[in-house]
């Protein structure tokens, strides 16, 4: 009975905060909603002796979180100014979460210690990650190798894709930039003086010629 009221509080929780992350406007609000899934997902699958994919989804998404806050930052027009304004306001949820996500892994691991936590009975001989492992390189070799082929392309294509160069763009060389020199900056040229031709006369007005004055009548 026990079992199945933290198995119902942490769905509840995990879908709360799954909801949380896609109601929130705030980028950061809900970058910390997303941590509190990826941990209450992970306490669901300690629940169930998955220990290898707990501890994955632990390292790989929840490490993640940062870089996807990240690209949310670059893609958005966030004003920094306003989000360093407003730190203190998410220390509260911030100090929630945390405080949330220790109970968690505390009543799982405490209460797995004691008995009173673990849907599935602790396997006999080899262990979880074991068998995973044993299964991964031996039956799904194959496609687990051609993943990471594809994974070793997109990677080579990305760095190809970032250091290729456009003709539109300019590009500094520190090194060249530290060793420059005044003298290859600035370059002194001795230039000749050659006398000036003094400007043309302006033409002498011409006298206009006397009117005739008409003579009176006799």
């Amino acid at each position: 009975m026990f079992e199945t009221l933290v198995f119902w509080a942490f769905a509840a929780i995990l879908v709360f905060a799954g909801f949380r992350v896609i109601t929130t406007r705030n980028p950061v609000q809900a970058a910390l909603w997303l941590v509190l899934c990826f941990f209450t997902a992970s306490a669901i699958w300690l629940l169930l002796r998955a220990e290898f994919l707990a501890i994955a989804l632990v390292l790989v998404y929840v490490g993640a979180v940062m870089v996807l806050f990240l690209f949310v930052v670059m893609m958005l027009d966030i004003n920094f100014d306003d989000l360093r304004a407003q730190f203190r306001s998410y220390v509260p949820l911030a100090g929630a979460v945390g405080v949330l996500v220790l109970l968690e892994m505390a009543v799982v691991l405490i209460g797995d210690g004691l008995g009173t936590v673990g849907i599935a009975p602790a396997p006999q001989g080899p262990t979880n990650t074991q068998a995973l492992g044993l299964v991964l390189y031996t039956e799904y070799l194959y496609p687990f190798e051609l993943a990471a082929v594809i994974l070793l392309v997109a990677i080579i294509a990305a760095i190809a894709l970032t250091h290729r160069r456009r003709k539109e763009t300019r590009y500094q060389d520190p090194g060249v930039q530290v060793k420059a020199r005044a003298k290859d900056r600035v370059r002194l040229v001795n230039v000749a003086s050659e006398p000036v031709a003094p400007p043309p006369a302006p033409p002498e007005p011409v006298a206009a010629a006397a009117s005739p004055q008409p003579q009176p009548p006799r």
